[in-house]
């Protein structure tokens, strides 16, 4: 059976909808007191779960940032120790092989590095995020539309490029989304965040 057409889709929508449903219904309404304790009970879990989603969103990208910071101090303090060690009048390449500090030149430094995202609207909901993989696994995509509080993960992508396919949230229009991206190694976010991007899907 398919759900009826009254219940709004997006969370934020939804639950604005339930606390309005909640504010009017009494045993006026023909509800049981059992039933407004069991409605009650499923609205607060709602807006629970909800806030948990939402600040585990902040504090995972959080997490990431401060990840991110750490390894750029120790980078730092080894590639400091590493010129200082190739410097000495007795340093070798063998001994530089020995500790692993001889290698290719890189100029890619992935931990300073921000992803350069590329958005392109298809319309009807659809876009199209292209970006540049370097020497990275590829790239999460997190993304921001008009309803949401805060950032979304959109998806771990390693082709360039992904397709963000869900429908708009109102038939016929106009909606801003707004998208940030982190480069990633294997299952690691490891950059910095790309610049916010925002672009108007046409319906």
């Amino acid at each position: 059976m398919p759900k009826s057409s009254f219940i709004p889709d997006p969370d934020h929508d939804f639950q604005a909808w339930l606390d309005h449903l909640m504010g009017n219904l009494t045993p006026d309404n023909g509800t049981s007191e059992a039933d407004l304790i069991r409605l009650k009970a499923a609205s607060d879990d709602f807006h629970l779960k909800t806030a948990r989603m939402a600040d585990a969103a902040a504090l995972a990208k959080q997490a990431t940032a401060d990840k991110n910071a750490s390894r750029q101090a120790a980078e730092t303090l080894v590639r400091a120790e590493v010129r200082r060690i190739k410097a000495r009048s007795d340093y070798t390449t063998g001994l530089g092989a020995h500790l692993g500090i001889e290698g290719p030149e890189n100029t890619f430094d992935i931990i300073t590095a921000k992803p350069d995202l590329n958005a392109v609207d298809k319309s009807g909901g659809l876009v199209f995020l292209s970006f540049s993989k370097y020497t990275s696994s590829g790239i999460t995509i997190y993304s921001k539309r008009e309803n949401d509080a805060d950032w979304v993960k959109l998806a771990r992508v390693t082709v360039s490029p992904y397709q963000d396919n869900r429908p708009l949230l109102q038939t016929g229009k106009l909606e801003m989304r707004h998208y940030t991206a982190v480069y990633m190694l294997n299952d690691d976010e490891v950059s910095q965040f790309s610049n916010e991007i925002a672009i108007g899907c046409i319906p």
